[in-house]
């Protein structure tokens, strides 16, 4: 029985939601960071080119969170169990998988890049911009994967505050060295990319304190590779992994959709939204991720009843954070979309003023449906997690964004993503209301 899960679940979950909540809003700052930066040192091309870039960079970063997220989820359910040995063997597992994708990342990128920024929309002149960022990102793929795999295990392993502090340090750091690199030395989108790749090296270095004051319960051993461990761990990270990818798929046909009705403009305009609501995802992410080490462990003993009260305190969190940040984003995005213009382009803050506006709307169905995927795949009902995902990260945003652009032009590209969450909202209602029933059924049995 893990000790550091015991007690009132109200304070668990906030011991395990609010570090982990801090920490990806941290995580996330760096990207927005990235967008300030690069917007006011290189201009509007440097901002519709990160904005080609991040497709890419979500792949592996979804990779990351899948083998991290997965296999803390099936670490914490060995180590609940008192399984000390198989919960090692999945952290040695989940360490080689993530070695053997950055590895793929590094050398594909470098390699097809130049063509892979033109097929991303890039032309003439954000080509260079897109290639530089990438080729400079991908270097750093090995530290970007092991990070998200320490992140979650540490978390899992009773040391949520110190996951929360890697994350606020690497984020931090990036920040200003964003600012030095860009805005000091003049770098560019090359200062860009590499004040972002040093990120995970410090984030790392914070959690190492884990293992050199022996708090961990886990270890690197050495083992043969195991396909069906892996492929578990896979599956239980799948729905982190489609919640992350999507947004990458979502980027790059909103990108090319916005190109052919605003051109590079528009896709500057798209990246101050899209930058900005990565901030905001992250808010649920965070939540999502702080739930499963609870759920996970409530789940793995047997207890229904806190198990109710973890999804219940996170459904209640995702509303609340959803409709204050409908509220600033209303109330701010004029000011937050000018912040982003270094030339002053009235057009430019029109469009992403507009944009934000409507596009925010979609959190108030988001954050539920981000927060239940991730809850059913930390009690092992990855298929119900999945089905979540993948409906609002691909079938229903790629659905309504061909049809209402068609229909609206570019306000139909704005109001995809509020109208494919509200779908998306009852799939999650049904299998919420499927999943208590269940455990009603259970409990009176």
């Amino acid at each position: 029985m893990d000790a550091s899960l015991e007690g009132p679940v109200g304070r668990q979950f906030v011991r395990y939601v609010t570090p982990n909540v801090l920490g990806m809003i941290a995580m996330s700052a760096y990207i927005l960071a990235d967008t300030f930066f690069i917007a006011n040192g290189v201009g509007s091309d440097g901002l519709a080119a990160l904005n080609f870039a991040i497709v890419v960079w979500t792949v592996m970063q979804a990779t990351g969170l899948m083998l991290g997220i997965g296999g803390a989820t099936k670490f914490q359910v060995f180590k609940s169990q008192g399984d000390a040995d198989a919960a090692s063997r999945t952290f040695s597992n989940a360490v080689m998988l993530a070695l053997f994708a950055a590895a793929v990342y590094l050398v594909a990128v470098n390699l097809f890049a130049t063509p892979v920024s033109y097929a991303l929309g890039a032309d003439s002149d954000t080509v260079g911009l897109t290639e530089t960022y990438l080729r400079v990102l991908f270097g750093f793929a090995p530290f970007f994967l092991m990070n998200n795999v320490l992140l979650p295990f540490v978390r899992n392993d009773g040391s949520p505050r110190l996951a929360m502090g890697g994350m606020v340090l690497g984020s931090m750091a990036n920040i200003a060295l964003d600012y030095l690199f860009i805005m000091v030395f003049g770098w560019g989108m090359f200062g860009a990319a590499f004040a972002t790749g040093i990120a995970p090296i410090l984030s790392m270095a914070v959690l190492s304190v884990h293992f050199l004051k022996r708090r961990n319960t886990f270890e690197f051993v050495k083992t043969l590779p195991d396909v069906r461990l892996m492929g578990s761990f896979a599956v239980l990270g799948a729905s982190s992994f489609i919640v992350e990818i999507s947004g990458g798929v979502v980027l790059l046909i909103f990108n090319l959709i916005i190109l052919s009705f605003e051109g590079n403009i528009g896709v500057a305009a798209y990246g101050i939204v899209a930058n900005i609501a990565f901030v905001a995802t992250a808010l649920f992410v965070g939540t999502a991720q702080g739930i499963q080490p609870l759920a996970s462990h409530h789940y793995a003993q047997g207890d229904e009843r806190n198990l109710k009260r973890v999804l219940r305190y996170a459904l209640l969190t995702a509303l609340v954070i959803s409709l204050v940040l409908i509220a600033v984003v209303w109330a701010l995005s004029e000011p937050l979309a000018a912040a982003f213009n270094r030339d002053d382009d009235p057009h430019l803050t029109a469009l992403a003023a507009e944009g934000m506006r409507l596009y925010f709307a979609g959190y108030l169905f988001a954050g539920a449906n981000i927060v239940s995927a991730a809850f059913f795949s930390a009690v092992e009902q990855p298929g119900r997690g999945l089905a979540i995902s993948i409906g609002r990260g691909f079938v229903a945003i790629v659905a309504f964004v061909f049809a209402f652009a068609a229909l609206f032009g570019m306000v139909g590209v704005w109001i995809t993503f509020p109208a494919a969450e509200a779908a998306t909202a009852c799939l999650t209602a049904y299998f919420l209301v499927r999943f208590s029933k269940a455990m009603g059924c259970r409990h009176a049995g």
